[in-house]
């Protein structure tokens, strides 16, 4: 098929006739302002065939976009897993401390309601004896610790210091079989003798008379008595009564108020009144 410039006869005029036609086009639009109407017709005439010509190339980038190598997709989704353990590591992190917040508000709590010089001390190990229960703190004689001074938590009394070494110290908790607290309950002054026996949820009080004035959902606090506590630390609460009509005494079953179980920062009682030694020995 021959075109306006191919090598044929009359290709010269052709070509000049194409020339003048440039030249006239050009003068005359730069003269004749009514040729913008004629651009603007032969604009319209020509957008399908710009368009038309750039279709393929617009088609084959957005297709191509579409189409992510199975490698970079690998890469990402390995990076935003790496995220999301970092984000949950830090989630965890900060559960904890507010658990920790709120555990060191109740015992700042509790120090405010204790009219005693009182010592921070953490929890750094446990007996390993499973029929004993001691814990061991971490605070020692260097810091001016003795045997027989309480240990409390933000709920009520856990123990007492029964050992002492340069920088720990070994505590008895309440529960401890070889322990006895003297109690007193709360609403009427009911004196009695709380004892463990070796469950981290149950204690019980010993010799209360079978008329004693003892009821389930009374606090029992430390009376004062036998110079081991000061008198009016909560204790327990009386959980359950049995009577029996051939028994003379009551059989009370009381829960200690401490979390003997889950406490790790506790209180220490430095200026208690006495300093009666437990011993497990």
């Amino acid at each position: 098929m021959n075109t306006i410039f191919s090598q044929a006869p009359g290709y010269g005029y052709r070509l000049a006739l194409a020339a003048f036609l440039s030249v006239a086009f050009i003068v005359a639009d730069m003269r004749f302002p009514q040729m913008s109407l004629v651009r603007q017709v032969l604009t319209y005439a020509t957008t399908p065939v710009i368009w038309s010509i750039n279709l393929p190339g617009w088609v084959s980038g957005s297709v191509g976009g579409l189409f992510t190598p199975r490698t970079t997709l690998q890469r990402e989704n390995d990076s935003l897993r790496a995220q999301l353990l970092v984000l949950q590591r830090k989630t965890q992190q900060l559960n904890v401390l507010e658990a920790e917040n709120r555990r060191f508000r109740k015992l700042v709590s509790a120090s405010a309601r204790v009219d005693e010089q009182l010592l921070g001390v953490e929890l750094i190990g446990l007996d390993s004896d499973a029929f004993t229960h001691q814990i061991i703190i971490n605070k020692g004689q260097a810091d001016g610790v003795k045997v027989g001074m309480p240990l409390l938590d933000a709920n009520g009394l856990m123990g007492q210091i029964i050992h002492i070494d340069s920088v720990t110290s070994r505590g008895i908790l309440i529960v401890d079989a070889n322990h006895a607290v003297p109690v007193e309950v709360n609403r009427n002054g009911v004196r009695a003798i709380a004892v463990g026996n070796g469950s981290l949820v149950e204690m019980e009080l010993m010799f209360v008379p079978d008329t004693a004035d003892i009821e389930v959902g009374d606090m029992l606090v430390t009376s004062g008595l036998g110079g081991k506590f000061p008198q009016g630390y909560p204790v327990a609460e009386v959980i359950r009564i049995e009577h029996d009509p051939g028994e003379h005494f009551a059989k009370v079953v009381i829960k200690p108020l401490a979390a003997l179980n889950r406490s790790r920062h506790l209180l220490l009682v430095m200026n208690a009144a006495g300093s009666m030694a437990v011993t497990n020995e």
